[in-house]
């Protein structure tokens, strides 16, 4: 059972990596998580998990469409961070 102390953790250190150093990504990957990763379903959840995981250069090309996600809902998670308003610029 997860406590809310340790789901607060979790959502600390998860904000912490959507840091990634590169001001676009930063942007878009803390507005996600500020506005959809909560009401997300465990699914996205766990592909916007599996995304954080990823080095910058391949967020990068999948976000590009140089990179194709083997993974649906890692793909459809890119599609929703391509529509969210912090991805225009």
């Amino acid at each position: 059972m997860t406590t809310a102390v340790d789901e607060g953790a979790r959502l600390r250190q998860l904000r912490w990596r959507c840091r990634r150093g590169m001001r676009e990504l930063d942007v878009l990957l803390m507005g996600y998580m500020d506005n959809e990763y909560p009401a997300a379903s465990p699914r996205l959840q766990r592909a916007f998990e599996q995304l954080l995981s990823m080095q910058d250069p391949d967020i990068q090309a999948l976000l590009a469409g140089r990179l194709t996600a083997d993974d649906a809902a890692l793909d459809e998670l890119v599609q929703r961070l391509l529509d969210h308003p912090d991805a225009e610029g």
